[in-house]
């Protein structure tokens, strides 16, 4: 017999299956051996009151084992002789485009400007020992793209946008735990997700599908408004429609756009800080339990939204027992970010901590508040020219902006990869700290005044912030925290205009705008989505062509 039942009950009775067997047996009269297994659909953690529970949702297997698999398992078919689509970039959007495309009878090109997954590990432990940043190897660019080595957190709340299911059980076909399948918050781990990303391209090649590492597009190739392949930097051109799923980042990319004339248009973004507590602090504080999380509870994981004078301020990719990172994607920048590994148990424990800017912000913020050593910032051009113009914002406004944070940030820890810090009650009383906790960023911090020379939209915005968090969350504001600056890539500043039945671009036919760099997606599982839904609509495309 198979029955499913649902189950709150306390972290150690939820410790592993042999514990939840004994419970299950108790409290239904049963006898432990008769059942056979235990399988956990859904998991999640009670933590609003002093005692903490664990509600589960699980399959029990009574004098019968289990004969399904844990898992769905994707067939992918032989597509060597199937018609090509071109999918540049090899991020979640881009891989999973391509393995659709596969399913679909589709040949998919792959062509990645960074390394593969592993090859770009020694570039991003450069920018910690040596300050030197790849720009073609990074946090950002490489095969598995910005979540590859920035924490594999794949909770969304995308679930109207596609099958999110779907995506999960690819990842388990691929190598990750299915404990992603039942948890409420699933995360896979940087140390466990560059073998998942490897055994994804494994998949592609193998079924006849292309990947090509250190190829970056340097040109879409137009003609009679329709696009029909891509130029790279090594000399060779790719023929056929295009997946574009390129990140966030791309900077270039979108330039190349523009000046092409293939419209985009500014899309708002949220930018902050990385603000770390103590691990210990936070399980404290969300586990109302001065001794912490105790032997059966992970890392305590926080939430925080509120609204200070009309936009947004929130917590954002919170890392519990993980590290803040350095994530510029070129020179003269410095960027936030945090991740965890899968046992997530560092001593310190992240936010990104953002204020919403919206377009229609940015004359605000240029308004002479970005700051060095009370002199004017000398903003980019096109921004403090095209942003005065009220009428029209520069499709490329948003991103100006966010380069000129970051330049000023790299200014402020001394033209290096070391990042301004300010401890965070400090920062809520405009005050320079003299000296700043011990902390995981491995490149290193400088005692910054953050208050002083960060916009002032954006400061005093996370000031009362923090003040409102440290009232609902009594012990959040302290000056054990840091506030380390600044997080910048929360999302793309752009949108690539697409048409919302065929996802394609709206001017252009064969080009498919894709994931989170095209501003239809935010983190791992909602750009896995969008891309199998581009390639849906980029193999309908091909066939009609033929």
């Amino acid at each position: 017999m198979i029955q499913e039942i649902q189950l709150r009950i306390l972290p150690e009775q939820a410790a592993n299956e042999q514990s939840i067997k004994q419970y299950v047996a108790r409290e239904k009269g049963l006898d432990a051996r008769t059942i056979k297994a235990v399988r956990t659909l859904k998991r999640s953690i009670d933590a609003r009151q002093r005692t903490i529970f664990v509600n589960l949702t699980v399959r029990l297997y009574i004098n019968e084992l289990p004969t399904d698999d844990e898992y769905t398992e994707t067939y992918y078919p032989m597509v060597d002789e199937g018609p090509e689509v071109i999918v540049v970039g090899a991020g979640p959007g881009g891989l999973f485009a391509a393995l659709r495309l596969i399913e679909l009878g589709c040949r998919p090109i792959v062509v990645e400007r960074g390394k593969d997954v592993h090859a770009r590990k020694r570039d991003i432990a450069r920018i910690s020992r040596e300050h030197t940043v790849d720009p073609e190897s990074n946090y950002s660019f490489g095969e598995g793209g910005a979540g590859a080595y920035s924490d594999g957190k794949l909770y969304t709340r995308s679930k109207k946008r596609g099958n999110v299911d779907k995506i999960l059980n690819v990842f388990c076909q691929h190598g990750a735990s299915t404990t992603i399948l039942s948890d409420a918050h699933p995360h896979i781990g940087t140390d466990k997700l560059p073998r998942v990303i490897e055994n994804m391209r494994e998949t592609i090649r193998r079924c006849g599908g292309e990947v090509h590492f250190e190829t970056r597009m340097d040109r879409l190739i137009v003609e009679c408004n329709r696009i029909i392949g891509i130029e790279t930097n090594t000399g060779r051109i790719f023929r056929g429609p295009v997946i574009l799923a390129t990140g966030h980042s791309a900077r270039d990319v979108y330039r190349h756009l523009y000046a092409s004339g293939i419209d985009i248009e500014a899309k708002g973004i949220a930018v902050g800080v990385r603000l770390e507590h103590p691990s210990e602090l936070i399980d404290q504080i969300q586990y109302h339990n001065k001794n912490g999380r105790g032997k059966y509870l992970p890392a305590a994981e926080y939430s925080f939204v509120t609204q200070v004078d009309g936009r947004g301020v929130y917590s954002f990719c919170m890392c519990p027992g993980g590290a803040v990172v350095p994530a510029a994607s070129g020179p003269e920048q410095i960027v936030v970010n945090g991740m965890s590994a899968s046992h997530r148990g560092s001593r310190w424990s992240n936010s990104g901590m953002v204020v919403e800017i919206r377009v229609e912000d940015l004359s605000a913020i240029n308004n002479g508040q970005l700051t060095i050593e009370n002199e004017p910032s000398p903003l980019n051009p096109h921004l403090s020219t095209l942003t005065s113009q009220s009428s029209s914002i520069h499709p490329l406004a948003m991103l100006h902006l966010q380069e000129e944070l970051e330049r000023q940030c790299w200014m402020q820890g001394n033209r290096r990869q070391t990042a301004p810090a300010q401890r965070m009650m400090d920062f809520t009383r405009k005050k320079l700290s003299y000296d700043l906790p011990a902390s995981s960023y491995s490149p290193g911090l400088i005692s910054s005044p953050l208050h002083f020379w960060m916009p002032q939209f954006i400061s005093s915005r996370l000031q009362r912030g923090f003040e409102h968090f440290g009232r609902t969350s009594r012990g959040f504001l302290t000056n054990e925290a840091t506030v380390i600056g600044m997080e910048t890539r929360t999302s793309a500043p752009v949108r690539i205009i697409r048409d919302r039945d065929t996802l394609q671009h709206i001017t252009v036919s064969g080009l498919f705008p894709c994931g989170e760099g095209a501003g239809y997606a935010g983190g791992i599982v909602s750009a896995g989505i969008d891309g199998e839904r581009c390639a849906e609509m980029a193999a309908e495309y091909v066939k009609s062509i033929l």
